[in-house]
Protein backbone atom coordinates (compact mmCIF):
# COMPACT_ATOMS: atom_id res chain seq x y z
CA UNK A 1 0.00 0.00 0.00
CA UNK A 2 2.69 2.33 0.74
CA UNK A 3 4.45 1.88 -3.00
CA UNK A 4 1.48 2.43 -4.15
CA UNK A 5 1.13 5.53 -2.05
CA UNK A 6 4.44 6.64 -3.21
CA UNK A 7 4.05 5.95 -6.57
CA UNK A 8 0.63 8.39 -6.74
CA UNK A 9 2.96 11.16 -5.07
CA UNK A 10 5.20 10.94 -7.91
CA UNK A 11 2.64 11.79 -9.84
CA UNK A 12 1.05 13.94 -7.97
CA UNK A 13 4.42 16.45 -7.95
CA UNK A 14 4.66 15.65 -11.17
CA UNK A 15 1.56 17.30 -12.76
CA UNK A 16 2.09 20.14 -10.37
CA UNK A 17 -1.11 19.38 -9.01
CA UNK A 18 -0.08 20.71 -5.58
CA UNK A 19 -0.45 24.58 -7.20
CA UNK A 20 -3.75 24.51 -5.60
CA UNK A 21 -2.71 23.60 -1.64
CA UNK A 22 0.44 26.51 -1.77
CA UNK A 23 -0.08 28.89 1.42
CA UNK A 24 1.99 30.15 4.17
CA UNK A 25 2.81 28.08 7.74
CA UNK A 26 0.91 31.13 9.20
CA UNK A 27 -2.86 30.02 10.32
CA UNK A 28 -5.28 32.68 8.10
CA UNK A 29 -7.62 32.34 10.88
CA UNK A 30 -5.38 32.13 13.77
CA UNK A 31 -6.91 29.29 15.29
CA UNK A 32 -5.20 25.84 16.41
CA UNK A 33 -7.69 22.74 16.50
CA UNK A 34 -6.77 19.84 18.79
CA UNK A 35 -8.75 16.66 17.81
CA UNK A 36 -8.69 12.79 17.32
CA UNK A 37 -6.54 10.56 14.76
CA UNK A 38 -9.84 9.12 13.79
CA UNK A 39 -9.74 8.31 9.99
CA UNK A 40 -13.81 9.36 9.87
CA UNK A 41 -12.54 13.12 10.69
CA UNK A 42 -10.02 13.25 8.24
CA UNK A 43 -11.86 15.23 5.57
CA UNK A 44 -15.43 15.60 7.60
CA UNK A 45 -13.86 17.89 10.16
CA UNK A 46 -12.56 20.34 7.94
CA UNK A 47 -15.71 19.86 5.51
CA UNK A 48 -17.75 20.67 8.92
CA UNK A 49 -16.29 23.84 9.82
CA UNK A 50 -15.23 24.99 6.20
CA UNK A 51 -11.77 25.23 6.56
CA UNK A 52 -8.93 24.98 3.99
CA UNK A 53 -5.32 24.71 3.61
CA UNK A 54 -3.62 27.54 5.49
CA UNK A 55 -6.49 28.03 7.15
CA UNK A 56 -5.49 26.52 10.86
CA UNK A 57 -3.52 24.32 12.74
CA UNK A 58 -4.47 21.14 13.42
CA UNK A 59 -2.54 18.72 15.92
CA UNK A 60 -3.75 15.40 15.77
CA UNK A 61 -3.42 12.52 18.65
CA UNK A 62 -5.26 9.39 19.63
CA UNK A 63 -8.36 11.03 21.71
CA UNK A 64 -7.88 14.41 20.69
CA UNK A 65 -7.08 15.01 24.17
CA UNK A 66 -4.17 16.36 26.16
CA UNK A 67 -2.92 13.95 29.21
CA UNK A 68 -0.28 15.67 30.29
CA UNK A 69 0.95 19.29 30.31
CA UNK A 70 4.30 18.85 29.02
CA UNK A 71 3.57 16.74 26.40
CA UNK A 72 3.95 16.96 22.25
CA UNK A 73 0.73 18.33 21.75
CA UNK A 74 1.09 21.63 24.42
CA UNK A 75 4.39 22.15 22.62
CA UNK A 76 2.98 22.30 19.16
CA UNK A 77 0.39 24.49 20.68
CA UNK A 78 2.88 26.55 22.30
CA UNK A 79 4.56 26.99 18.95
CA UNK A 80 1.57 28.20 17.56
CA UNK A 81 0.70 30.43 19.76
CA UNK A 82 4.00 32.15 19.42
CA UNK A 83 5.32 31.48 16.53
CA UNK A 84 2.68 30.99 14.20
CA UNK A 85 0.29 34.00 15.45
CA UNK A 86 -2.60 31.41 16.95
CA UNK A 87 -5.28 33.32 19.48
CA UNK A 88 -7.91 30.99 19.60
CA UNK A 89 -7.73 27.29 20.31
CA UNK A 90 -10.72 24.67 19.14
CA UNK A 91 -10.25 21.34 21.53
CA UNK A 92 -12.96 18.71 19.52
CA UNK A 93 -13.22 15.38 20.07
CA UNK A 94 -15.96 13.12 18.84
CA UNK A 95 -18.95 10.47 19.34
CA UNK A 96 -17.44 6.81 18.76
CA UNK A 97 -13.78 7.53 19.87
CA UNK A 98 -11.55 4.45 20.09
CA UNK A 99 -9.98 5.88 23.14
CA UNK A 100 -13.35 6.00 25.00
CA UNK A 101 -13.50 2.61 27.08
CA UNK A 102 -9.75 1.84 26.28
CA UNK A 103 -8.30 -0.34 28.60
CA UNK A 104 -4.30 -0.20 29.42
CA UNK A 105 -4.30 -4.13 30.29
CA UNK A 106 -6.30 -5.33 27.32
CA UNK A 107 -3.62 -3.12 25.28
CA UNK A 108 -0.50 -4.61 27.22
CA UNK A 109 -2.20 -8.08 26.75
CA UNK A 110 -2.46 -7.18 23.05
CA UNK A 111 1.68 -5.84 22.84
CA UNK A 112 2.59 -9.24 24.13
CA UNK A 113 0.57 -11.23 21.53
CA UNK A 114 2.86 -9.09 18.63
CA UNK A 115 5.80 -10.14 20.80
CA UNK A 116 6.78 -7.20 22.88
CA UNK A 117 8.08 -9.47 25.73
CA UNK A 118 7.26 -8.87 29.58
CA UNK A 119 11.19 -7.47 30.11
CA UNK A 120 10.73 -4.46 27.99
CA UNK A 121 6.91 -4.13 29.79
CA UNK A 122 8.62 -4.07 32.82
CA UNK A 123 11.74 -1.72 32.03
CA UNK A 124 9.16 0.76 31.36
CA UNK A 125 7.86 0.75 34.62
CA UNK A 126 11.19 0.90 35.85
CA UNK A 127 11.70 4.30 34.08
CA UNK A 128 9.09 5.45 35.66
CA UNK A 129 6.47 5.43 33.45
CA UNK A 130 2.96 4.40 34.63
CA UNK A 131 1.78 2.15 31.30
CA UNK A 132 -1.65 1.66 33.29
CA UNK A 133 -2.34 5.68 33.19
CA UNK A 134 -0.32 6.61 30.10
CA UNK A 135 -2.11 3.45 27.95
CA UNK A 136 -5.67 4.36 29.78
CA UNK A 137 -8.11 5.81 27.79
CA UNK A 138 -10.96 7.98 28.71
CA UNK A 139 -15.00 6.83 30.06
CA UNK A 140 -16.50 10.42 28.74
CA UNK A 141 -15.45 12.13 26.54
CA UNK A 142 -16.98 15.31 27.28
CA UNK A 143 -15.53 15.17 30.38
CA UNK A 144 -12.12 14.58 28.78
CA UNK A 145 -12.48 17.44 26.29
CA UNK A 146 -13.57 19.75 29.46
CA UNK A 147 -10.32 18.47 31.51
CA UNK A 148 -8.19 19.40 28.26
CA UNK A 149 -9.42 22.51 28.00
CA UNK A 150 -9.00 23.45 31.71
CA UNK A 151 -5.51 22.37 31.02
CA UNK A 152 -5.12 24.28 28.28
CA UNK A 153 -6.60 27.58 29.88
CA UNK A 154 -4.77 27.19 32.85
CA UNK A 155 -1.34 26.05 31.91
CA UNK A 156 1.04 28.33 32.83
CA UNK A 157 3.25 29.32 29.75
CA UNK A 158 -0.47 29.61 27.69
CA UNK A 159 -1.69 33.68 27.95
CA UNK A 160 -4.43 34.42 29.34
CA UNK A 161 -5.65 36.19 25.94
CA UNK A 162 -5.63 33.19 24.67
CA UNK A 163 -9.41 32.10 23.55
CA UNK A 164 -10.05 28.05 24.58
CA UNK A 165 -13.13 26.21 24.02
CA UNK A 166 -14.15 22.43 23.68
CA UNK A 167 -16.46 20.51 21.39
CA UNK A 168 -17.91 17.38 20.10
CA UNK A 169 -18.41 16.58 16.81
CA UNK A 170 -20.75 13.79 15.46
CA UNK A 171 -18.36 11.73 13.53
CA UNK A 172 -21.22 10.69 11.27
CA UNK A 173 -22.68 14.23 10.38
CA UNK A 174 -20.06 16.53 11.50
CA UNK A 175 -22.12 18.44 13.81
CA UNK A 176 -20.67 20.18 16.34
CA UNK A 177 -22.03 20.46 20.20
CA UNK A 178 -20.57 23.75 22.18
CA UNK A 179 -19.65 21.99 25.93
Amino acid sequence: MIDQMLEYNKQFVESKAYEQFKTSKYPDKKIAIVTCMDTRLVELLPAALGIKNGDVKIIKNAGGTITNPFDSTVRSLLVAIYELGVNEVMIIGHTGCGVQGMDSQEMLHLMRERGVDDEHISLMKHCGIDLDSWLHGFDDTEAAVLETVDLVKNHPLVPKDIVVRGYIMDSGTGALKTI
